[in-house]
């Protein structure tokens, strides 16, 4: 199957598994590139230290390409009321667990924007892939991976971030729907407006010219098809592989997202300070949202709040992202998924190119047997 996706990479699969940071791992993203899709680490909440030992790790296992996610939010200003506003309206939650909030919220991801090691990093490693959410890396940063040699994509929620995508020379494009797990990657969470994935997708198939890939509830290989109908040059799965054995998923998260409860996901930003759907939970439940600290200082006290939680065996307040489709996880190894989505994906184009042949044979080529039993 070619596009610009497949062709690239010389994938067998228009399949990019989502860098999810805190569920990815390097076994992850090899046994999906293994078998002829894109697998992908997440290093934005990593030190350079620690994202080149994922890259190493991972391709230590894999000699197919892989991609690696970075953050490229701004960086909030110091707030120190705002974030002790936030600090004293979970005060309660703690002392629910006989635990106390910390003093102070730490910045606890550096922006890419400024982390010159994590650049250096990538340019030393030189990883097939390097992807941006939550905005733009600078233009020298661009200039700097490109000349590496590096495949560019970067994350967008609304044609107009398509737009600054593509004339920052990104290669690439991941439309992110409103029904995606995770973080939103919108550039600017107060100007959100929540477009779904198809739509979305079909949108920037037609403003852009360089490679769209939908992201945001697809979970099986008729969700793949239906993205590439609208002219997407593959899809992003992520909620999908969560259940798999090699994601780092704790058992919680895996035994919600096989409940009952599973189809309840809600985008909030209590947990982290930024917009995130996940598994709809009592921190989400609980917290004011207006009185919510800055990304990723929030996400420092919403860490504790959750191992507090932890140690008092309540699982409520963990950060379980999740999409709209979660309901529709099939727990098994990767590359067996990859290959199911693959088989679904090659039915589900052979059962519409079928259709087709018969709309265009004539309106009574389908149905020719019963018409002729039907006849005096």
């Amino acid at each position: 199957m070619n596009t610009g996706l497949t062709q690239t990479f010389r994938l067998r699969h228009p399949i990019i598994q989502a860098p999810m940071a805190g569920t990815s791992t390097p076994a992850l993203a090899a046994a999906v590139s293994n078998v002829g899709a894109l697998g992908s680490i997440a290093i934005g909440a990593a030190d350079a230290e620690e994202a080149r030992r994922q890259i190493q790790a991972t391709r230590a296992l894999t000699d197919r390409p892989f991609n690696v996610n970075v953050f490229c939010h701004a960086t909030a200003a110091p707030d120190p009321d705002g974030d002790q506003s936030w600090i004293d309206s979970l005060r309660p939650l703690f002392e629910r667990f006989d635990a106390r909030p910390p003093e102070l919220l730490r910045d606890i991801y550096a922006s890419f924007l400024t982390d010159e090691a994590k650049l250096q990093v990538l340019l030393e490693e030189r990883p097939a892939v390097v992807s941006f959410h939550f905005g733009l890396p600078t233009p020298s940063q661009i200039a700097a991976l490109k000349a590496a040699g590096i495949v560019l994509l970067a994350t967008a929620t609304s044609p107009a971030e398509g737009q600054a995508v593509q004339a920052a020379g990104i290669d690439m494009v991941v439309a992110q729907g409103w029904e995606a797990g995770g973080h939103r990657g919108v550039f600017d969470p107060a100007d959100d407006l929540r477009l779904s994935t198809l739509p979305l997708t079909r949108m920037l198939v037609r403003q852009l010219t360089i490679p769209v890939i939908a992201a945001g509830g697809i979970m099986d290989g008729q969700g793949v098809a239906a993205a590439m109908m609208l002219g997407a040059a593959g899809a992003q799965l992520g909620t999908a592989f969560v259940p798999c054995p090699e994601s780092a998923a704790d058992e919680a998260y895996r035994e919600a997202m096989a409940g009952p409860d599973a189809y309840r996901t809600r985008v909030s930003a209590v947990i982290s300070g930024r917009p995130a759907r996940g598994l709809e939970n009592d921190f989400m439940r609980s917290a004011d949202p207006d009185r919510v600290a800055a990304y990723p200082r929030a996400y420092d006290i919403g860490k504790a709040l959750n191992a507090a939680a932890k140690a008092a065996g309540e699982d409520g307040y963990a950060a379980q992202w999740a999409g709209q489709g979660a309901p529709l996880a099939r727990a098994m190894p990767a590359g067996a998924l990859v290959g199911l989505l693959a088989d679904e994906l090659q039915q589900a184009q052979q059962s519409f190119m079928h259709a087709e042949a018969n709309r265009t044979a004539g309106p009574n080529v389908a149905n020719s047997e019963p018409l002729r039993q039907a006849a005096p």
